[in-house]
C-alpha cells in the first residue's frame, strides 16, 4: 500500500516494536506545531478559521464546480461566496434567528444534511454553516421512498442522535415523497425532523454586526458520518474538530496539495474520501474541486477524463470501477490528455482488483501523458480515516504516530508472519461510535499487548481500523481486505473481495452483467457458508447460466481450496444499488436471508461444502434380549410403559335393548322412539337439506333392503360398496345392506372437478373389496358415466349399479339378524399417508363394544346433540358419523366437509345456532376455518355467533396431534366464547378406529360412573433424541424442542403397551416404541383376497416376546410413549398420558436415524411467508422437499436456499432436491393427511407440472 499517513502524512520511520517478531511500526520524532511548519503552510487554528482566511483573502479564487448530467457546470462557487453563504446558514442555525428558536437548536445540537450526490455547492454550503453555528453535521443519503429499508437504519441512527432538523436544499425538498397536505411524509423509522431549506435565496441576510464566533479546534464534535455494519446496522462515527483538523493537515502534507490548484473529485463527497479530500482537505488546502455526478458516470465514464483535460486538473479522486469503466468506455477521445494529473488517488485499495485496475489504467492511458507514479492507492476506514497511501518516499518522518497489527479476536500483537487488523494511534482518527460506549471502548481505546503482556507504548489511544493486512519492516502498510468483508470458512480467513475478483476472472464480459457480483457468508450450521450473486446479461440462457456457475465453483475450489454453498443469478439491474451506483451489500445480504432477492437461477451445493456434519449413526448388533431391558428399567425405577381405560362394564341395563347388533338397535329404536329427529343434514347456507327420525330411517334402510333382493338378488355375506355423497343416504343404505345380512363398504364418490383422479381409486375399492353391487345416488351414477370418466374407468367395469333415488316401496317379508358377534359387519377401507390401500374387517360384536365405548367415554344419551364436520368413509369419522347415533341416541347434525368449504363459517354457525356443546371435527376443518375466518371474528360476533357453551370440539385424526394448529384455533375464536380446555384431540388406526378420546371433564354417565378426568397434558421433547429414538422431556422453550400434546383419555375396555419394534419386548416409562392396543373393539384382521394370513396375524395377533405372552395384541404401527403424570384421574389413581410421535412406514431411515417428516416440514413451513404447505420423503439417500408456492413464480428460488438452511440447521440434514409447485398439488387424504408417497410417484413420473426443481450439488 504505502508508508503509513501519519500526523503529518510522512512514512513512519523504522521499523520498531516491543517485542521481537511482533509489528508495531512508529516513528520516534518529536511533536511539530503545525501552524509554524513549512511544510504545512496553512494558518488556522480551526476548519472554519481557514475558511475565513480564504473567504477574505481569496475571496475571487473558485472552491468547488457542480456538473450536470450532460457534463455542463452548474455553477462555480467561490471561496468569498462559500463564506458568505455559509454565515447565512449560520446565522439561520443559530439561536438568535426565529428559525432556531422554532427547532430549538443550540451550540452542540445534531444536524441532518440531506443532500442529494449531484449538489455539491449546497452541501459544503450548509457543511461549514454548521461548522460556523457550533452544529454538529450529519450527512446522510437521500431517502427514496417512504418505506426504504436503507433509510430506516439510517433514520434509527438520526433518531439515537437526537437530531430534530434536516437540512435540505430547494431542489431535494421539492423531490421528497409529499402527503395529502403537501408536507413531507413521515419517513419510516425517522424521527419527526423539521426540514429547513438552505439555498441562498431562501435565506435572510444576517444583520451588518453579526459575525461567527470562530472558535479553536478542540475536542468537541466537529462531524459525525454513519457506518454500515456487515449486518445491515447503522452506527454514528464521531470526529473531533481537532481531530479533523489534524487529519487535514496530514493529508496536505501527504498528497502535497499546493493551494489553487484543481482537483476532479468522481466520489461521494458527503463520506468517506471523498468527504475527506473533497470538502474538509479542499477547503483547508484551497483547492479547487470539480465534482462529477454519478448521473453523468452513468451516460458518459470517460467523463472524469475529459474533466481532467479541460481543467488541467493536478489531483483526481476515484475508485477502481471508475478506472475500469472509463478503460470500457474509451474510444480514443481528442479531449482526454493526462499529463497535468500528478496525483490520482484509488479510494478502494483494500479491494485486490483495484490493483490490477491500477496497472491497466496506467499501461492504457500512458500514452495520454499519466505518469505511473501519479497512481496511488488509499486505504481508508471510518475509524481510522485515511490509514496509508502508496507515495513517493518524504525526507521526513511524521510525529507520535504508531501503527500496529493486531489479532481479530484479541488485542495481542500479531507475529511478523500474520495476517492482523490495522490498529493507529494518531491525533487524527475518529473518537468513538455515538451512544455506544461498549463498543466504543473495544474499538477506539485499544491497547495491544506485546508477546510478553506488556501494553505498547503510544501518546494516543490505538483506534481498530476495519483493515486487515500487516507492516513492513520498513513501515510499510500493505491492506489485504477488510474485517467485515472477511469470512471464518472451516477455520481458514476468505476476503469476498479475492473471492469476487476470482468470480470475475470468468469470462465476466460475456455473462456477468457489467461486472455487478456480491460476495457474502452466511451463518449456515455453526459455520460460515460463502454465498455469490451475480447479474447476468439479458440475453444469457438457462443453460449458460449453469455451465458458467459451474466453472466459478470450480475456480473458487481451485483458487481458494474453499466451496461454494449458494450461486444465485439475478436479472440485470436487479441488485439493490447505493446512491453512486454501487452494490449495497448489507442489502443484498438481507434480502438473501430474508427471500427476496428473486433470483432465475440458483445453485445450491451443500453436499460439497457442508463438512461439519455429525457423522452418521452405525446401529450396533445389540446382543441384550427384551427381558433385560424390562428388568433394567425395573431397576433403574421405571414402571412398565402400560395404560388402560376403566372397564367397559356389561352390556346394557334395558331389557328391551340386549342386543350389541346395530341393525336390530335401529329397529328397537324405530319402535320406541319412532318421531326422535336422529340425523339433520345442513347446507352451504347453513338451512336444513334433510333430516331424518328413528322410523323414517328404520323405513327407508328396509326400502333399501327390498332393492337389494330384487334388483340385485344379493345373498348374506355379499359384500356391497356404497358411493355417496356425505349425507343420510349413506347411512340409511349402511343399514338397509345389514337388513338383508350384506357386508357394506364405504367408498369415497369421485369428485366432480377432478374425475380423472380420484375415480380409479374408488374403481380399485370396488374390485379389491370384491362387491357384488354398487348403491349410489344419481347424481353419482351421471358422473360415473359422463364424458370425462370413460378414459379413467370403463363404464362397462363397474359391477351393478342400483340408484336409491328410486326405491321400491315395499318391506322386507324378513330381516337378517347376525347369528354371532364375531359375524362380520362392514369393511373399513382407507388410503394411509404412505399411499397404502387396505381394507379391515370390523365383526359386529366390535361395532357394538366401541359404540358402547364412545357412548360412556362421551357420556351421549337421546336428548344430546353433536355437530360432525368429518368425512364420514372410514375410521372413527364413519364410526361417528352412521353408527354412534343409532346405539346411542343421540342427535347428530352433519355438515359435509365440501359444504365447508363453499362456507368457510357453516361449521361454527352451526354450533351456535343449535347451541351444540360436542362437536367433532378433522385438522381440514380446523385448518379451513383458522386461515379462512382468522380476519373475520369481528364479523362472526356481530352475527351472533357464540361458542361459550361448547365443552368439547375434539379432532378426530389417525396421526400426531398437530399442537400449534389447536393452540391457534383456540387462540383465534377465544373472542366468540371458546375455552381453550374445550379444544382436544382423538386418535384412531386402522386396526383399532378407536384408542383415545377425550371427554368433557365434569358429568356423570347413566351408570354414575364419573367420567371426568385431568385436561390433556402437552409435554416438549428434544427433537434430536427422537432420532434416536428416544425421548428426553426437556422446559418449553427449549433448543429443539417440539411439543408434543397428549392424544386424549384412553377409551374404556382399551388397554395400551409400549413395545420395541426390534425384539417385541415391553418398554418403561417415557420410552419410545411401538403403541400396541388390546381392545374389544378392535379390528379381526385385513380383508385379502389371496388370504394373507401371515400378514394378518403379524398386525392383529402380535404377542409379547416377554412377559405377558398370552395375551393377543393389535399392532398400530404407530410410535409414541406413555406417561405417568401427577395429575389424578377418575378412579383416583395416577393419569396416564399416551404421546403419538409419529407413524413408522412414514419415518425415513437418513444417516442411521429416524426422522419423522412432520418435523420437517414443520420447520420448512416457518422458513419463508409464501411456502403455503410442503411434504418431504427420501429417495436414494437423499431428502426430496415439495413446496406449494402462495404468490408470484418469480418468487419461487427464493425458497430453495433458505430450505436447504433450514434443514441443515435444525435437522442436520442435506436437501438434495427443492420442488416448487402450485398451491393444492400435494395430495391429501380425506382425513387431512398428506399423502407422501403419492406424491413421490408423482414426482418419479413427472407428473406434478412443477414451477421449479433445484438440484442441490
Amino acid at each position: 500500500m504505502g508508508p503509513t499517513l501519519c500526523q503529518h502524512g510522512a512514512n513512519t520511520g523504522s521499523y520498531t516494536g516491543p517485542t521481537r517478531g511482533l509489528h508495531s511500526a512508529g516513528s520516534a520524532a518529536a511533536a511539530c506545531d503545525c501552524g509554524e511548519c513549512g511544510e504545512c503552510g496553512a494558518v488556522g487554528a480551526s476548519l472554519e478559521a481557514v475558511l475565513e482566511r480564504w473567504g477574505n483573502t481569496a475571496s475571487k479564487m473558485p472552491c468547488t464546480t457542480t456538473l450536470d448530467a450532460y457534463g455542463k457546470p452548474l455553477g462555480t462557487l467561490t471561496y468569498g461566496k462559500l463564506w458568505s453563504r455559509s454565515v447565512k446558514v449560520a446565522f439561520h442555525c443559530s439561536t438568535n434567528s426565529a428559525a432556531s428558536r422554532d427547532s430549538g437548536l443550540k451550540p452542540g445540537h445534531r444536524v441532518a444534511l440531506v443532500y442529494p450526490n449531484s449538489d455539491a455547492t449546497a452541501f459544503v454550503t450548509a457543511f461549514y454553516g454548521c461548522l460556523l453555528a457550533q452544529l454538529t453535521p450529519v450527512p446522510v443519503e437521500v431517502p427514496l421512498s417512504r418505506k426504504d429499508s436503507a433509510s430506516q437504519q439510517i433514520g434509527f441512527l438520526l433518531g439515537t442522535c437526537g437530531v430534530a432538523v434536516a437540512l435540505t436544499s430547494d431542489a431535494c425538498h421539492r423531490g421528497l415523497p409529499k402527503g395529502p397536505t403537501g408536507d413531507i411524509v413521515q419517513f419510516k423509522g425517522w424521527p419527526k425532523v423539521q426540514w429547513f431549506v438552505t439555498d441562498s435565496r431562501n435565506l435572510s441576510k444576517p444583520p451588518k454586526d453579526w459575525r461567527p464566533h470562530v472558535h479553536e479546534a478542540d475536542g468537541q464534535h466537529g462531524n459525525d458520518r454513519y457506518k454500515t455494519g456487515r449486518e445491515g446496522s447503522v452506527v454514528g462515527v464521531t470526529v473531533t474538530r481537532r481531530a479533523a483538523l489534524e487529519h487535514c493537515r496530514a493529508l496536505r502534507q501527504a498528497c502535497a496539495y499546493i493551494e489553487g490548484e484543481t482537483m476532479v473529485n468522481v466520489l461521494d463527497f458527503k463520506k468517506d474520501v471523498g468527504l475527506w479530500h473533497g470538502i474538509l482537505a479542499g477547503v483547508f488546502c484551497m483547492l479547487h474541486v470539480v465534482c462529477v455526478p454519478y448521473a453523468l458516470m452513468k451516460v458518459n465514464p470517460v467523463s472524469w477524463l475529459q474533466k481532467v483535460f479541460a481543467y488541467k486538473a493536478s489531483v483526481a479522486c476515484v475508485k477502481s470501477r471508475d478506472l475500469h469503466w472509463a478503460m470500457v468506455g474509451f474510444q480514443e477521445q481528442k479531449d482526454v490528455e493526462l499529463g497535468s494529473l500528478r496525483s490520482l488517488l484509488v479510494a478502494d485499495a483494500a479491494n485486490p482488483w483495484s490493483l490490477s485496475s491500477c496497472d491497466a489504467f496506467v499501461s492504457t492511458f500512458r500514452c495520454r501523458g499519466l505518469r505511473p507514479e501519479a497512481v496511488q492507492p488509499c486505504a481508508y476506514s471510518a475509524e481510522g480515516l485515511t490509514v496509508a497511501i502508496r507515495r513517493r518516499a518524504r525526507s521526513r518522518a511524521g510525529p507520535r504516530t504508531v501503527v500496529s497489527v493486531v489479532r481479530t479476536d484479541a488485542p495481542a500483537l500479531c507475529r511478523e508472519d500474520e495476517l492482523g487488523e490495522l490498529c493507529v494511534s494518531s491525533g487524527g482518527t475518529a473518537s468513538g461510535y455515538f451512544a455506544l460506549p461498549g463498543i466504543t471502548k473495544a474499538c477506539f481505546e485499544l491497547s495491544p499487548l506485546s508477546e510478553s503482556g506488556v501494553p505498547v507504548d503510544a501518546e494516543f489511544p490505538f483506534v481498530r481500523t476495519g483493515l486487515l493486512g500487516f507492516v513492513s519492516p520498513a513501515g510499510m502498510v500493505s491492506v489485504v481486505s477488510r474485517v467485515d468483508g472477511s469470512m471464518l470458512v472451516s477455520g481458514r480467513r476468505h476476503s469476498s473481495d479475492d473471492v469476487v475478483a476470482t468470480v470475475l476472472a470468468v469470462e465476466p464480459g460475456k455473462f456477468v452483467f457489467r461486472g455487478r457480483i456480491s460476495v457474502f457468508s452466511v451463518t449456515v450450521l455453526h459455520d460460515e457458508r460463502i454465498v455469490v450473486v451475480a447479474e447476468q446479461r439479458p440475453d444469457a440462457s438457462e443453460d449458460d447460466s449453469f455451465q458458467w456457475m459451474t466453472r466459478v465453483l470450480q475456480a473458487v475450489d481451485g483458487v481458494h481450496q474453499v466451496g461454494v454453498y449458494c450461486m444465485a443469478l439475478l436479472p440485470a439491474n436487479s441488485l439493490p444499488k447505493t446512491p453512486l451506483g454501487g452494490i449495497h451489500l448489507s442489502e443484498v445480504r438481507q434480502r438473501f436471508l430474508e427471500g427476496t432477492l428473486h433470483p432465475c437461477n440458483v445453485l445450491v451445493c451443500p453436499h460439497t461444502c457442508v463438512t461439519n456434519l455429525p457423522k452418521p449413526r452405525q446401529k450396533q448388533p445389540v446382543d441384550v434380549g427384551p427381558a433385560s431391558v424390562m428388568v433394567g428399567s425395573l431397576v433403574a425405577g421405571k414402571r412398565i410403559a402400560q395404560a388402560s381405560g376403566r372397564d367397559l362394564g356389561p352390556c346394557d341395563d334395558d331389557p328391551t335393548k340386549k342386543s350389541l347388533y346395530l341393525s336390530e338397535v335401529l329397529q328397537w329404536r324405530a319402535v320406541t322412539t319412532p318421531d326422535h329427529v336422529i340425523f339433520i343434514l345442513l347446507n352451504a347456507k347453513g338451512a336444513v337439506a334433510s333430516s331424518v327420525s328413528c322410523l323414517q330411517l328404520h323405513r327407508r334402510a328396509e326400502r333399501v333392503a327390498v332393492a337389494l333382493l330384487e334388483r340385485a338378488r344379493v345373498n348374506p355375506g355379499d359384500h356391497v360398496a356404497l358411493l355417496y355423497a356425505p349425507g343420510i343416504e349413506l347411512i340409511a343404505s349402511f343399514y338397509g345392506c345389514l337388513y338383508v345380512g350384506c357386508v357394506p363398504v364405504t367408498v369415497r364418490p369421485p369428485q366432480p372437478q377432478h374425475v380423472a383422479t380420484t375415480l380409479p381409486t374408488a374403481r380399485m375399492v370396488v374390485e379389491v373389496s370384491k362387491s357384488a353391487c354398487v348403491l349410489t345416488s344419481q347424481a353419482v351414477v351421471k358422473l360415473l358415466r359422463s364424458k370425462d370418466a370413460g378414459p379413467a374407468v370403463d363404464a362397462r367395469a363397474w359391477p351393478l349399479i342400483i340408484d336409491t333415488d328410486d326405491l321400491p316401496k315395499r318391506r322386507p317379508t324378513q330381516l337378517y339378524s347376525p347369528c354371532e358377534p364375531d359375524a362380520l359387519c362392514y369393511l373399513d377401507y382407507s388410503v394411509s399417508t404412505s399411499g397404502t390401500l387396505a381394507g379391515v374387517k370390523m365383526p359386529h360384536g366390535a361395532v357394538g363394544a366401541l359404540c358402547r365405548s364412545i357412548k360412556l367415554q362421551c357420556e351421549l344419551y337421546p336428548s344430546r346433540e353433536v355437530a360432525l364436520c368429518l368425512d364420514p368413509y372410514c375410521g372413527m369419522g364413519f364410526v361417528l358419523w352412521c353408527l354412534s347415533s343409532v346405539y346411542s341416541g343421540h342427535q347428530s347434525i352433519l355438515i359435509p366437509p365440501s359444504e365447508l368449504e363453499l362456507n368457510v363459517s357453516l361449521w361454527l354457525s352451526a354450533v351456535s345456532q343449535y347451541r351444540v356443546r360436542d362437536t367433532f371435527c378433522s385438522y381440514s376443518a380446523m385448518e379451513l376455518c383458522t386461515r379462512g375466518l382468522g380476519t373475520q371474528t369481528d364479523v362472526l360476533k356481530a352475527r351472533g355467533v357464540d361458542l361459550s357453551r361448547v365443552r368439547t370440539c375434539v379432532v378426530v385424526a389417525e396421526e400426531r396431534p398437530r399442537a400449534a394448529l389447536t393452540l391457534s384455533f383456540s387462540k383465534l375464536f377465544r373472542h366468540l366464547g371458546l375455552h381453550a380446555r374445550a379444544v382436544t384431540t382423538a386418535f384412531g388406526c386402522r386396526v383399532s378406529p378407536a384408542v383415545c378420546l377425550q371427554p368433557h371433564r365434569l358429568g356423570k354417565t347413566s351408570e354414575q360412573q364419573t367420567t371426568a378426568g385431568p385436561d390433556p397434558t402437552t409435554v416438549y421433547v428434544d427433537t434430536r433424541a427422537l432420532w434416536h429414538d428416544r425421548v428426553r422431556i426437556v422446559e418449553r422453550g427449549a433448543p429443539h424442542s417440539v411439543a408434543l400434546m397428549e392424544s386424549g383419555k384412553i377409551l374404556p375396555g382399551v388397554r395400551v403397551i409400549i413395545v420395541s419394534p426390534e425384539h417385541r419386548g415391553p418398554l418403561g416409562d417415557s420410552h419410545l416404541g411401538e403403541i400396541w392396543v388390546s381392545s374389544p373393539h378392535s379390528a379381526s384382521g385385513y380383508f385379502s383376497v389371496h388370504g394373507d394370513d401371515a400378514r394378518c396375524s403379524e398386525h392383529f395377533g402380535a404377542r409379547l416376546s416377554f412377559g405377558d405372552t398370552h395375551t393377543a395384541w393389535a399392532r398400530t404401527g404407530y410410535l409414541g410413549f406413555l406417561r405417568r403424570t401427577e395429575l389424578t384421574d377418575a378412579s383416583g389413581e395416577r393419569h396416564d398420558a399416551l404421546y403419538v410421535v409419529g407413524a413408522l412406514e412414514e419415518a425415513m431411515e437418513l444417516k442411521g436415524l429416524r426422522y419423522h417428516p412432520i418435523d420437517i416440514e414443520s420447520s420448512i413451513l416457518r422458513a419463508h411467508r409464501n411456502i403455503a404447505e410442503c411434504a418431504v420423503f427420501e429417495w436414494t439417500d437423499l431428502l426430496v422437499v415439495v413446496l406449494e408456492l402462495q404468490g408470484s413464480e418469480q418468487e419461487a428460488l427464493d425458497l430453495v436456499a433458505l430450505v436447504t438452511a433450514t434443514a441443515l440447521e435444525e435437522h442436520h440434514l442435506l436437501v438434495g432436491v427443492v420442488v416448487v409447485v402450485d398451491v393444492g398439488v400435494i395430495p391429501i387424504n380425506s382425513r387431512g393427511e398428506k399423502q407422501r408417497l403419492h406424491l413421490r410417484d408423482g414426482f418419479f413420473a413427472d407428473k406434478l407440472d412443477p414451477i421449479y426443481v433445484a438440484y442441490n450439488m
